[in-house]
């Protein structure tokens, strides 16, 4: 039994919604790039630079970052700590699960912030 709670919501039901309402915000941002993609006769840096230009493009790819930021971070958490606790016993598992868990949250954090270096940026 995983005694050290950190998942995202800290209840499992929570988790769960957070997890299907964000990946209907990924694929609705991927149904709309690839609409775009799609309906465009030629896509050149131009055209990609003035999509991405647009404030209410800018927000929707905002919304979807953190979407994925949160999702990869409950799903990470829950095979992390399943996997973790299933093949590792005593200390070295809480120690092993804090590692991963420390890992994954700095990734995420310069995922995030390299994503919103990217998006707002110069």
């Amino acid at each position: 039994m995983v005694t050290q709670v950190t998942g995202f919501s800290r209840n499992g039901v929570s988790d769960w919604l957070v997890q299907r309402i964000t990946a209907v915000v990924v694929a609705i941002y991927s149904v709309v790039l690839v609409g775009y993609l799609l309906f465009q006769a030629e896509v050149t840096y131009q055209e990609w630079s003035a999509l991405f230009s647009q404030t209410w493009m800018q927000v929707f790819t905002l919304i979807t970052l953190l979407a994925t930021c949160a999702h990869a971070w409950i799903g990470m958490w829950t095979a992390g700590t399943d996997y973790l606790q299933v093949h590792t016993a005593g200390k070295s598992a809480d120690t092993l699960r804090f590692i991963y868990q420390v890992v994954c949250i700095l990734v995420l954090v310069v995922y995030l912030i390299w994503g919103v270096k990217i998006l707002w940026g110069n």
